[in-house]
C-alpha cells in the first residue's frame, strides 16, 4: 500500500473520531464561556469498549484540533472502561470472548450494565 493511500485510510478511520473530539471542545468551550476568568487545562472522558470509538484515533484528533489555538495545552484523559454483564443471580462480571453466560450460574440471558458508555467525566480548571 502507498504512503498516500495508507495515510488516506487513517484519516478515513480517524474521522469518526474527529467528531467525537470537537464535540467534546464544543463542551469545553460551553463551560468555560459559563466560567469566564477560569481556564480549562484538562477533560476526561469515559470510553465503553462497546461505544466504537477508537481511544487512540479519538486522543490524535483531539491533539489535532487542539494545536496552535486557543485550547492549547488543554489535554485529554481518557479512561477506558470494559464491557460488563449482569445476571439475574446478581452477579456482575467482565464478558470475554463475546459470551454472554454468567460464570457463577450459567445463565445465558445477561444483561449488558457497563462498556457502552462515551462520557464527559470531568473539567479541570487553572483559576
Amino acid at each position: 500500500m502507498s504512503a498516500v493511500r495508507r495515510s488516506a485510510t487513517i484519516c478515513l478511520h480517524c474521522m469518526h473520531e474527529v467528531g467525537i473530539a470537537a464535540s467534546i471542545l464544543d463542551s469545553v468551550q460551553a463551560e468555560a464561556r459559563r466560567h469566564p476568568g477560569l481556564h480549562i487545562n484538562k477533560v476526561g472522558v469515559r470510553v465503553g469498549e462497546l461505544a466504537g470509538v477508537d481511544p487512540e484515533a479519538l486522543q490524535f484528533g483531539f491533539e489535532c484540533l487542539v494545536k496552535n489555538t486557543s485550547f492549547e495545552p488543554l489535554a485529554l484523559e481518557i479512561e477506558s472502561v470494559p464491557r460488563i454483564q449482569r445476571c439475574c443471580c446478581g452477579h456482575e462480571f467482565r464478558m470475554t470472548d463475546y459470551d454472554p453466560h454468567c460464570p457463577r450460574c450459567g445463565e445465558f440471558m445477561t444483561q449488558c450494565v457497563s462498556g457502552d458508555q462515551l462520557e464527559i467525566t470531568f473539567m479541570e480548571v487553572d483559576e
